[in-house]
């Protein structure tokens, strides 16, 4: 057997990009090898910010021999199928064998391919995968064509055995394979010989170059303890950021750095997104205080000073970036305290939708939706409502201009600079969670409530303008939002009718719209903006067509052009009303048109939400079917959130079947009870009993053409088995029924569950189909009470077994 080791030089190779450049090249190079018939005892890849290497151990010398029969044409097919049949083996016509078959005599062509050395299939597979190597970004260099993520500069290709070791004869674009290599850029630059892996990791070492990357990480992660626990202090984790730092060095220095005392008043999680966006510092954290007081950078050299310069130099450009975050945090907190009335108003310009319009015009929805959903979840009406109005307003702050991963953290900072409730404080943090499958989910209800509200509100605008989720593409991330409402619902146990809050927030989705929106708010914020959109105004949503209904386009350019003069002249207005008195002589007709339009915009401005009654009917017919869609969009996410935990779609399916699926806390207990009794000992055997009960009926009433629902009495019973089964559902349905009714489900399943026997030993013993048309119809009306008993847990013929 032989060891392979293969190394691909080259410049920084970007730290993201590492680790899945490592499993490819292991992938690619090991499939190669396979497909071309050589056969491995193991492969592990490595990856240092200059190199990738991998090391194969159990390498067959050689591929074995491989014959192959094909089947051909007839020999007497026409000689264009010979042809093509010759062409795709390689063959020539006398080299083929005839062979007799029932339909007549057939060309077969026998290929022998004899085994192949190890190095030449190895260099054969190992430029395949140069070439072809699957970089998210890549580059050309000089004069040559080859692409990689920085210019290549070397290729190790080695095979050894107990004889010694050899270059693998391979040149990719002008470089050729060797078995030299380079240390540390700065301590170790010179080149140097390897035979094998061992000594290659040998070398490298020496050399200053730790080729493990976990083996960095570790290091990393240790020595950063021990610096920070001499001063008193715990390193704030962050495992992305350190597994990236051990990706930018290949001989980790870890160096203790102190942040300056005018900067440690700073909200703590200010200064570590600044430290790790700008610097890549793990943040030092003193116990005693809660502050971040201190940061650990890595080098990836050793110094006569032991790292004075380089921390001096950090120490530098911290400061610089601190005093700017400092600047930011200063004036935003300024905003906060008159009461950030201008980043309410700022939120109006910002767009989140072209087809749904501003921020401001979604936080007005959000703050109506989680005031409609506070009682129900034990929330404070009018703070939920507070909450879900202040709780986006950071997107307006300098902060969160400069690191927007900190919004909703800076929105509990300027709530309680502001003097808001500590409850709208932290509902501001915690309303975008959970973020994902693994994100804390928010107990505190103003939380939960506006967290919701955010949620279900984004899933209703998209269904809204029918920008929904398709395969694989999810651009605004509607099953991360579906499932946040899952977690939320679930994860606190709330008792919610989502079909109702769908319906009712889709009405007002499928209402409101952004050109209303332009009408509506941009008189009082800008003038000339309300002449643009007026000028523009194309029915985008049906409240924009309730409010255009009417106005003629030339009323429309004598608005427009009459706000316009009056701006130029110095004119404000403080109502759309006010427009009437510089429009000027207008006709009876025009007049009437123009009041009503005005009247509407006054009426939108004031009540942003209220859908007028002569709009309903249409709009319901236009929201069933939306609303239907999206719970059923919300039950598909429950289905693979309630899979990971061990629960069978066809089990969330049967319970989905049953009334009340919209109440998600509901679907979650009755499923878990229920995929629970199906893996005791009795769950497969009374599923069977039951399904066989169901498909007995069912082929019965097709049949007869009539459904047998009741009358079954025991009088007409004539075996034990019969009459013990009518006991049995006799002493079951009324607990099963209680224990629904009370929400039992474990007392559900196992008073159903009681009914496995009976229902095994009357099938055994009893046949339905008697020829006593009275005793079958009887029968079939006890096989209606199994169906029906089952039928108050769920629909047991959804479950596969």
């Amino acid at each position: 057997m032989m060891d392979l080791l293969i190394e691909l030089f080259s410049e920084e190779i970007p730290a993201r990009m590492q680790p899945r450049a490592g499993e490819d090249l292991k992938r690619l190079i090991t499939d190669g090898l396979v497909e071309a018939g050589l056969t491995y005892a193991s492969a592990g890849a490595f990856s240092t910010p200059r190199r990738l290497a991998l090391a194969v151990e159990g390498l067959t010398p050689e591929s074995r021999p491989v014959r192959e029969e094909r089947k051909g044409p007839r020999t007497d097919a026409p000689e264009k199928a010979i042809e093509g049949f010759l062409r795709s083996t390689g063959l020539t016509l006398d080299q083929l064998e005839r062979r007799p078959e029932k339909k007549g005599e057939v060309y077969f062509a026998v290929i022998e391919k004899p085994g192949r050395k190890a190095a030449e299939i190895v260099a054969e597979v190992l430029e395949a995968t140069i070439r072809d190597f699957p970089w998210p970004k890549s580059m050309r260099w000089g004069s040559g064509s080859l692409r990689w993520v920085r210019p290549l500069h070397s290729i190790i290709a080695i095979l050894s055995d107990e004889a010694g070791a050899q270059v693998v004869p391979l040149t990719v674009d002008g470089i050729a394979a060797g078995d030299t290599t380079h240390g540390h850029r700065f301590m170790a630059p010179d080149a140097f010989r390897v035979t094998g892996f061992d000594d290659y990791a040998a070398k490298l070492r020496r050399a200053k170059v730790m080729l493990d990357p976990a083996e960095r990480e570790s290091a990393i992660r240790q020595e950063a303890a021990n610096l920070a626990f001499a001063r008193g202090w715990e390193i704030v984790p962050d495992e992305g950021l350190m597994t990236e730092l051990a990706g930018l060095v290949e001989w980790p220095v870890p160096l203790m750095g102190v942040i300056e005392a005018r900067f440690l008043d700073l909200p703590p999680e200010v200064l570590q997104t600044s430290m790790k966006a700008h610097q890549k510092f793990l943040s030092a954290r003193n116990p005693k205080t809660g502050r971040i007081e201190g940061y650990v950078t890595v080098a990836n050299i050793e110094t006569p000073d032991h790292g004075a310069t380089i921390l001096a130099g950090n120490q530098r450009v911290l400061a610089a970036r601190l005093s700017d975050a400092a600047f930011f945090w200063e004036n935003d907190l300024r905003e906060a305290l008159t009461g950030m009335q201008a980043w309410a108003t700022g939120l109006g310009k910002v767009t989140f939708h072209a087809k749904l319009g501003s921020q401001a015009l979604r936080v007005h929805h959000i703050a109506d939706l989680a005031r409609k959903i506070a009682p129900a979840i034990g929330a404070d009406p009018d703070q939920a409502e507070q909450a879900a109005r202040v709780a986006k307003l950071d997107l307006r702050s300098a902060m969160v201009g400069e690191f927007p991963e900190l919004q909703g953290t800076m929105g509990r900072y300027y709530a309680q600079a502001a003097g808001l409730p500590q409850a709208v404080a932290d509902a501001a943090r915690d309303h975008y969670s959970p973020l994902g499958p693994s994100d804390e989910v928010p107990s505190a209800p103003v939380s939960v409530a506006v967290a919701l509200a955010d949620k279900l509100d984004t899933l209703a605008g998209f269904w809204a303008i029918d920008e929904k989720p398709t395969g694989s593409k999810d651009p605004f991330a509607l099953r991360r939002a579906a499932l946040g409402v899952i977690r939320l619902v679930t994860g606190n146990g709330l008792r919610l009718g989502l079909k109702a809050q769908l319906s009712t927030h889709l009405n007002e989705r499928a209402f409101f719209g952004r050109r209303t929106l332009d009408l509506v708010f941009s008189l009082a914020l800008n003038p000339l903006d309300f002449v643009e959109a007026l000028e523009h105004s194309v029915p985008r949503s049906l409240q924009d067509m309730y409010l255009l209904h009417g106005v003629s386009d030339s009323l429309r350019h004598r608005i427009s052009n009459a706000v316009e003069e009056a701006v130029t002249k110095g004119i404000l207005f403080s109502k759309h009303t006010d427009i009437l008195e510089v429009l000027g002589p207008l006709s009876i007709e025009e007049r009437t048109a123009a009041e009503v339009f005005l009247g509407k915009l006054n009426i939108a401005e004031e009540e942003c939400g209220e859908i007028p009654e002569e709009a309903e009917d249409s709009l319901a017919a236009f929201v069933a079917p939306l609303t239907a869609d999206l719970l059923a969009f919300l039950h598909d996410r429950l289905k693979v959130h309630l899979r990971d935990q061990g629960i069978r779609h066809d089990v969330i399916d049967a319970v989905l079947a049953m009334p009340g699926s919209d109440d998600l806390t509901l679907v979650v207990r009755r499923a878990t009870a229920l995929n629970g009794m199906l893996g005791t000992e009795d769950g497969p055997n009374l599923l069977q009993g039951l399904k066989r009960a169901a498909n007995i009926l069912a082929q019965a009433e097709e049949k007869d053409g009539v459904e047998y629902s009741f009358g079954a009495d025991p009088k007409f019973a004539e075996t034990d088995e019969e009459r013990a089964l009518f006991a049995a559902l006799d002493a079951a349905e009324p607990k099963i029924a209680a224990a629904m009714r009370a929400e039992d489900f474990p007392a559900a399943m196992s008073a159903i569950a009681a009914l496995r026997a009976p229902i095994d030993a009357f099938f055994e013993a009893v046949q339905v189909n008697s020829d006593n048309p009275i005793l079958r119809r009887n029968r079939l009306n006890l096989l209606s009470r199994i169906r029906e008993a089952g039928r108050l847990i769920a629909d047991f013929g959804r479950i596969e077994g």
